[in-house]
This record gives structure tokens, sequence and C-alpha cells, in this order.
């Protein structure tokens, strides 16, 4: 078990530095920001002045070097037009995008758990190609295509939930429920259809696979009821692929944000990312990069962790 944590953790800290060198690189090919900071007309000592302050005047080399050894110590800066540390500024905006992509891959596995199942128990029947059809829809059609349509239709046309915005309220506060769940829905429902429909897709063909196993067919014989077979026996043993799939459709759902947050002004990281890098504000964007990277592989290393309860017979080391 030692070794499979230590395995984990050298891979999670390559990974990490791997994305935040990229980033580091992509942001620097982007453009100067200063010209973006000062008026049109500022004179040329001014503009070089800003740049030695921000430390862009020195070689590309020399400033990943300090930027590795600032994130050693857990610095990654601050923001160049917000005068505020990177990574306060990004970690107040975390809790808005893990509310939508939580509340997302709960309605993902509400709605795929079931339509898979009844799916292959159901096979080749009208149940079976209608959820199969709507699966295809979802991870066919764009995110951002689904958002827009929602909103012509759900919010503007019907009236029935807002546009925009996130809404005021508490998730501890059981009486602000009802409006932050009217707010999240829709970008909900946008964020979450991919992960729906691949999720529906995997469950009904794990369970297929499974459903052909003998020892499946010693269960019926035994006179087992067939929900009993599907639920105990079928969908434990099909888990796994099930498990893995949700676990990276979580870790999708973080990253993936950045589309909806932007389609809905949802004030989350992705919408924040996506201000910053018009902006080249390059601290704001690699805080946001590596606390979305952190937590997918936090999400990953659960998943791990998930194979050896749902199999036994798995062996970390």
């Amino acid at each position: 078990m030692i070794q499979f944590l230590t395995r984990r953790l050298v891979r999670a800290v390559i990974a990490l530095w791997g994305i935040v060198t990229i980033v580091f690189i992509v942001m620097r090919l982007s453009g100067d920001p200063v010209p973006l900071m000062l008026p049109p007309d500022a004179p040329t000592a001014e503009m070089n002045r800003v740049r030695a302050e921000l430390g862009l005047d020195q070689p590309i080399p020399v400033q990943y070097l300090v930027f590795i050894g600032n994130v050693l110590r857990g610095d990654l800066g601050r923001s160049i037009h917000m005068r505020q540390p990177a990574v306060s500024i990004a970690l107040e905006r975390l809790p808005a995008t893990f509310e939508l992509a939580f509340v997302a891959f709960t309605l993902a596995i509400v709605v795929a758990l079931p339509a898979g199942l009844i799916s292959a128990a159901k096979r080749n029947s009208v149940w079976d190609n209608l959820a199969m059809f709507l699966a295809l829809v979802g991870q066919s059609a764009p995110t951002f295509y689904i958002g827009i349509m929602l909103i012509l239709v759900l919010g503007l046309q019907l009236g029935w939930f807002p546009v925009s915005g996130r809404g005021t309220g508490d998730w501890l506060n059981p009486k602000d429920w009802p409006t932050m769940l009217w707010h999240v829905f829709l970008p909900a429902i946008t964020l979450g259809a991919f992960a729906m429909a691949s999720i529906a897709r995997l469950t009904r063909s794990a369970v297929l696979d499974v459903m052909r196993s003998d020892y499946i067919r010693t269960a019926r014989a035994k006179g087992l009821s067939d929900i009993v077979v599907l639920l105990r026996h079928n969908l434990k043993n099909a888990a796994i692929p099930i498990v893995t799939i949700m676990g990276l459709q979580f870790g999708t759902l973080l990253g993936g944000a950045v589309v909806t947050e932007t389609v809905f002004s949802w004030p989350g990281i992705g919408l924040l990312a996506i201000k910053s890098i018009g902006s080249r504000d390059y601290p704001i964007v690699q805080a946001s990069v590596l606390l979305v990277a952190m937590a997918f592989v936090v999400v990953n290393f659960l998943v791990d962790l998930a194979y050896g309860w749902l199999d036994p017979r798995i062996r970390y080391a």
C-alpha cells in the first residue's frame, strides 16, 4: 500500500510539474501583458519600468526558474491587474466551480445509472433505444449549443429558470436550497450532459458483459428475482469500469466548466481563467490551472482507492 501511495504521489508531482510548465510557456507565447495595463500613448520608459517591476524583462529561462522556485514555496505570484495574490483570487472562485461540478455530477449519476441499467435489462426494447438515442445526442451536441438552447427555451421563452449568475444563499442553510438549485439547474444540465451520456452508455455495456457470466445464470437458477440479480450481482461486478468513468468525468467537469461558466456567467474559476487569458494575467491563469489540476489528481487517486474496496482481489503492492 505504501509503494502504491508513493508511486501515485510521484506521478502526481510529475503531472503537476508538466502542467504548470506547459501553462507557463503558452502564456509567455501569448504576448506581452504590459501594453494592456497602460494607456496606448504610454512612453516606452514607463513600459520598460513596469516590465522590470513584474520581472518580465528577464530571459524566459530565468523567469521559469524564478516561477518554479516560487511554486515550491507555495507562491504563485500576484495578479498583474488586481495586485492581489493569485492563489487567493483563484480560491475565492473555486467553491462556485465545485458547486456547479458537484450538482452536474449528481444529476448525471441520478439519471445515467438507472438509464444504463434499464437499457441493459430491457435490451433492444423501446426504452433501450430511447435511452441510447438521448445518450448519443448528449455526447454529440456541443456544450455551448446545449447551454444556448436551454437559455433560449427554458430561460427566455418560458421564463422557468434564470439565465445567468449564481444567485444568493448558502448550501448549509436548507431554506436557501430552492433558490440555489433554481440558479444552478440550467448550468448543471449543460455541464453534465456529456457525462450523463457517457456513464449511461458505459453502464449498459458493462452490465451486459457481466450478464453473460456463469454466476449470473447461477443466481437466476436459484430463483432470485431479476431486480435482485441486477443490483446485487450484476451491478457490483460491473462497478469498476463505471467508477472509473465516473471519476474521469468528475475531473472533466471541473476542467470543462470553462465553457459552461462563460455561457451562463457563472462566477467560477473557469470564467476567471478565461478573463485572465484575455488580459494576459499570467499568475491568475497559472494558479487557476494548477488548482483544477490538483483537484483532478485527487479525484483520480480516490478512484484508485475505490478499486480495492469494490474488488478485494486488487493488490496495490
